[in-house]
């Protein structure tokens, strides 16, 4: 806990098996109070790692739900936890959990409701192994983004997160896709709902074991990204309206 405030990590897993436990070994349990794990049907021992590691909240699909459907779940079970602060890491050790204090702290004393683990302030990206046309996609994102939005992020599509309650009980979560523009449909809808976004340089690294989604989904995405961009401006100039900013 930190003033009183449950502190809850949440990982959604998919074939995370070989990184799990080193993420896991990370998490600073001086502060964090649960730890959960959803498994959205993997392919291997994820499950029985996680087990074997302590894991006592371990959510299993029975179906593949994809990645925004395991962060549905991921956040409802912290809810249902009464967590207070929630930070979502990726399992597949990517990003350290060693920056959770700096995080939870932020919200924790009423400065920030929502943090991001950013790549791209100072060189996390580059040293970190990113390859170059990711690299050069985020940034291109990112400032189309930035202009439609009207922000001033520097990258929306990190997957080291860390939300308030309050924030995560605002936003119309279950209206967003279960696929990977879950995240940047989510940073829309925090935005719309009036919330300032913080962030703090992360470090990043890129091996054979970290999860990466391949160059045709990539595209995909990149798609639905400036669609949820172009959604949010239409949506603030009156000139659409989206079911995805319902109740924000």
């Amino acid at each position: 806990m930190i003033k009183n405030k449950i502190v809850t990590v949440v990982l959604p897993a998919y074939n995370a098996s070989k990184t799990i436990e080193s993420t896991y070994n990370e998490i600073p349990f001086d502060i964090v109070d649960n730890v959960i794990l959803v498994d959205d049907c993997s392919k291997d021992n994820t499950v029985e790692v996680a087990r074997k590691l302590g894991i006592k909240e371990i959510v299993v699909h029975d179906k593949n739900k994809g990645y925004g459907g395991n962060q549905k779940s991921c956040y409802k079970r912290a809810l249902e936890l009464n967590s207070d602060i929630v930070i979502m890491l990726h399992p597949d050790y990517q990003y350290t959990p060693k920056l959770i204090h700096s995080m939870s702290y932020l919200i924790a004393n009423d400065v920030y409701e929502v943090v991001l683990g950013s790549r791209i302030l100072g060189r996390g990206a580059i040293k970190g192994g990113m390859p170059l046309y990711k690299y050069f996609f985020n940034r291109f994102l990112t400032f189309t983004q930035n202009k439609l939005m009207h922000q001033k992020l520097s990258e929306y599509h990190t997957g080291y997160r860390a939300f308030s309650k309050n924030v995560l009980t605002k936003i119309n979560l279950e209206a967003n896709s279960d696929d990977f523009v879950f995240d940047n449909q989510m940073l829309a809808q925090i935005f719309y709902a009036g919330f300032e976004i913080a962030e703090i340089t992360c470090p990043t690294k890129y091996f054979d074991d970290a999860s990466s989604i391949n160059f045709r989904r990539s595209s995909k995405y990149g798609l639905g990204v400036l669609k949820v961009s172009l959604m949010y401006f239409l949506q603030k100039i009156k000139v659409g309206k989206f079911k995805i900013f319902a109740n924000c």
